[in-house]
């Protein structure tokens, strides 16, 4: 039962993008700040109400992190509660994924990504597994997260090492990802401009099928970036899974900045079209000045929330989905964070300490 010295911080499911991110930001605060949440009417603004998989995978890895009661905790349901009892430990073993009636789970990456934050302030080493999609459509990718995501928390003092153990396509797969993560303090970043670029990157991943599809989708990706007055390296790499599947992750890196574009395959697409998506994506984001794109901005904001010092940087689209995020940050803590700019377009965020 809630201490009754303990606050309660209830939150609205469907205000703003009323999403998985609304519900992921409420938990890890609520673990974070060790104040209890109840979130209600949870995505009822949206055409799939209730907990997901994902949402209760999330829920039970932090529950036995900090020790919490829950309720409500199931797939599907409209309300859940989560009542810390005991700061974040570390942890070490596995996570599973829980499942719908459909056999649909979690995307392992957003679990983890997640957790990212409670981990580090732990202040003791975690070796963790996570089973679930490892690449998807819409959805946080393994070679994004490797490579953009935790390229950006080292910058903020947060050291994570991933290991991809076993692909998964799509929702009902059962991937594997381990993932060590030290104990971190963090630090803010001004990234108020990017700076002198410093590499462009792409990795074409594939699965049970032909060498030259791997072999199309680079060659394409090379001939677009040439004709763009691009540098360009691609790694092709083909890997064993139970069933087929491709996926394309582009990303550019500078001194204060990142940003990338992703595609996922499948047998309606050509493989050149593939490219074109995640290439585009990615151009799309270079030619702006921004030093984050949407996805990446989504995943710092909470890192630098706990920073020590102040941060600055900019976002090549402000989201619902970020400005959610930032909305649900505040029901927790007074902290100052200022957003220029209008919704869905370029936007600058500052975080101040107080």
């Amino acid at each position: 039962m809630r201490n009754e010295s303990q606050s309660l911080v209830t939150i609205d499911g469907t205000h703003g993008e009323g999403g998985g991110a609304l519900i992921r930001t409420a938990l890890i605060m609520s673990a974070l700040t060790q104040q209890a949440a109840r979130i209600e009417e949870i995505r009822g603004g949206t055409r799939f109400p209730g907990l997901d998989a994902e949402d209760v995978t999330l829920i039970r890895a932090l529950a036995n992190i900090c020790n919490a009661e829950t309720e409500g905790a199931d797939v599907g349901s409209n309300a859940v509660s989560f009542l810390p009892t005991c700061r974040p430990r570390g942890f070490k073993g596995a996570i599973q994924s829980a499942r719908t009636s459909s056999k649909r789970g979690a995307n392992s990456l957003i679990v983890l990504s997640s957790l990212l934050p409670v981990l580090a302030r732990s202040g003791v080493y975690s070796t963790l597994t996570a089973e679930g999609e490892t690449y998807g459509t819409n959805a946080l990718s393994y070679d994004y997260f490797a490579n953009v995501t935790l390229a950006a928390m080292k910058q903020i003092g947060l050291y994570a090492f991933p290991e991809l153990v076993l692909p998964g396509f799509g929702r009902e797969s059962s991937g594997v990802v381990e993932i060590d993560v030290e104990p971190s303090s963090f630090t803010g970043i001004d990234w108020s401009d990017r700076g002198a670029l410093k590499g462009v990157n792409a990795v074409v991943t594939t699965s049970s099928l032909p060498s030259s599809v791997g072999e199309r989708i680079a060659s394409h990706l090379t001939h677009l970036a040439q004709n763009a007055g691009m540098k360009l390296h691609v790694d092709n790499v083909d890997l064993e899974a139970p069933a087929r599947g491709v996926f394309v992750t582009a990303w550019a890196r500078y001194e204060r900045g990142l940003g990338g574009g992703t595609a996922m395959g499948s047998t309606s697409l050509r493989a050149e079209t593939v490219a074109q998506t995640a290439f585009q994506e990615l151009f799309t984001w270079m030619a702006g000045n921004s030093t984050t794109d949407p996805f990446l901005a989504d995943q710092i904001l909470l890192p630098l929330v706990l920073a020590e010092t102040s941060s600055t940087f900019t976002v090549s689209r402000l989201t619902q989905r970020f400005l959610s995020i930032v909305w649900v940050v505040k029901q927790f803590t007074p902290i100052h964070i200022t957003v220029r700019g209008a919704e869905n377009g370029q936007g600058t965020v500052t975080i101040q300490r107080g």
